[in-house]
């Protein structure tokens, strides 16, 4: 038997119980909700950047219980060390326990927040370099090394990380290596009247601490397992030649020396396909075309571009506009939707 096999009506069942069950937390965010969605089918990590209050840490915890997976977070201070997120050495009073985990040297591993299916990094660029450092070798090769002892996360395993882009005192913004690990990068904007009226009505109330949000999960039995029939069901869509060229076009566009200091790198070309890939399937479709890559490119390309003249206050929207300037300017293939 094949391992994470799946059919298209049930990848469609599960996408649309997932968007359901998180949309029930963030609402008036369908669009953004599914985009988050679609990085975690596409087995990356996404970068949030917006204003504090607009639901960026219920995102994070209502999709981790959604999938029925684990949840960490690690809060972004300028004295945060990086083994606050993997974890350290501590000594093992506990004789009796099993050696399974115990060294020879008394001491044994304590686990960090990274070991969860889905980590929340709270505004990751008030971290220390050397502690956004740690980071990579969890998000690119999905293991930590605890001073001589290396450990595989969970798997599936998604970070979600948020920033702040108007405080900016006493950051540390994050550089390109790091940047380049993200996925996507997304903002979620504020509510309209309406939409802020019902969350006044439904979530007005005094938080209480323990209260599950997502328990649709727990009920029909969705675990991390069924998140990876989906990743795996994605990543073998089919993707032809005139996908891979326009692909190919739009990254090599991205390079212009008189506008651009720094355009996406082959990588990013990777994760605008494996991107594009699960938007295709995340719309029911067996394989994938060029509108499925032009919808999905302005989030996946936009943050990986260093623009020569930027507006100071607005970096993002200067980088998704020169993006989607650029998918205007290239043509495709004859092939679409």
């Amino acid at each position: 038997m094949e391992l994470y096999t799946i059919e298209p009506a049930e990848f469609n069942r599960r996408f649309a119980f997932l968007t359901q069950a998180v949309g029930s937390r963030l609402l008036g965010k369908s669009d953004k909700v599914e985009l988050s969605l679609i990085c975690l089918i596409a087995d990356g990590h996404l970068l949030l950047e917006d204003l504090p209050g607009l639901g960026k840490t219920s995102l994070a915890q209502t999709l981790a219980t959604a999938i029925g997976g684990s949840y960490g977070r690690v809060q972004g201070t300028p004295d945060l060390l990086p083994s606050d997120i993997t974890g350290s050495l501590i000594l093992d009073t506990d004789k009796s326990a099993s050696r399974i985990h115990q060294r020879d040297d008394g001491f044994k591993i304590r686990k960090g927040p990274v070991f969860a299916n889905v980590l929340l990094c709270d505004e990751i660029n008030r971290t220390p370099p050397r502690t956004q450092s740690a980071l990579l070798e969890a998000m690119e090769e999905r293991q930590v090394t605890i001073f001589d002892e290396t450990r595989e996360l969970p798997d599936p395993f998604f970070v979600i990380a948020t920033q702040n882009p108007v405080d900016l005192d006493g950051t540390y913004a994050l550089p390109e290596a790091q940047l380049d690990r993200f996925l996507m990068r997304l903002t979620l904007g504020y509510p309209d009247t309406d939409v802020f009226c019902t969350v006044l009505r439904d979530f007005g109330g005094r938080r209480r601490p323990g209260t599950s949000t997502g328990s649709e999960a727990s009920a029909t039995g969705f675990t991390p397992d069924h998140v990876l029939d989906m990743i795996h069901y994605a990543e073998r869509l089919p993707a032809g030649e005139i996908v891979r060229r326009d692909i190919a076009a739009i990254v090599e566009a991205t390079r212009d020396p008189d506008r651009a200091l720094l355009g996406a790198s082959p990588r990013a070309g990777l994760a605008l396909l494996r991107a594009a890939r699960a938007y295709a399937a995340a719309r029911g479709h067996l394989e994938v075309h060029t509108d499925h890559v032009r919808v999905i490119a302005p989030d996946v390309l936009a943050h990986r571009i260093i623009l020569r003249h930027p507006p100071v206050a607005e970096v993002a929207d200067a980088q998704r506009e020169y993006i989607l300037d650029i998918l205007r300017r290239t043509p495709t293939g004859k092939r679409r939707l």
